[in-house]
């Protein structure tokens, strides 16, 4: 394969993962062997993620004229871009455990909406709840007041029946 039709590939791919993509977060990834990226890209891929280690010149190729056109400033250096498809931070937490658990690499930069984020801000993605905590919140409240009204409602229901019982209990003596 030549080198012209294997650099427009990887710029195709690239494309690919950033028409899909909902987030994309650079990271550092100096120090890391390739058994360690290997496992980070399973990782993220179990999670609705994509890992890429590529040329930064072929990476601002591809963001061009999209919406993580922002990141060009920040591909300098060893970084590879990781794309969350699904949510925007279930990629930010397993790259933060990752860098935790490994003490190697860092995140750099996100791209989010359109707009640049810093590493900080980053990392801060991976603080937030992931959908199903979310959605499990939002259940437990929906879940709440009728649970609240089912117990009131229990509660009353057996006052009830210990009072029958005492008045019943009192009439037999």
């Amino acid at each position: 394969m030549s080198t012209k039709a294997f650099k427009e590939e990887k710029i195709a791919k690239i494309k690919e993962n950033v028409d899909k993509a909902q987030v994309a977060i650079v990271t550092e990834y100096r120090g890391l062997t390739v058994e360690e990226i290997t496992n980070l890209r399973r990782e993220l891929q179990k999670n609705g993620a994509d890992y890429m280690v590529t040329k930064n010149t072929l990476a601002k190729i591809a963001v061009k004229g999209t919406g993580y056109e922002v990141l060009d400033d920040v591909l300098k250096g060893p970084v590879a871009i990781a794309f969350g498809f699904e949510d925007p931070v279930s990629p930010a937490k397993v790259l933060s455990k990752f860098i935790k658990d490994t003490k190697k690499g860092e995140i750099v930069a996100a791209a989010l909406d359109g707009k640049l984020l810093s590493a900080n801000e980053a990392k801060a993605l991976a603080n937030l709840p992931s959908k199903e905590e979310i959605y499990a919140k939002m259940l437990g409240s929906i879940n709440s007041p009728a649970s609240g009204i089912v117990g009131s409602i229990n509660a009353v229901m057996a006052s009830l029946t210990r009072a029958v019982a005492a008045v019943r209990d009192k009439k037999a003596a």
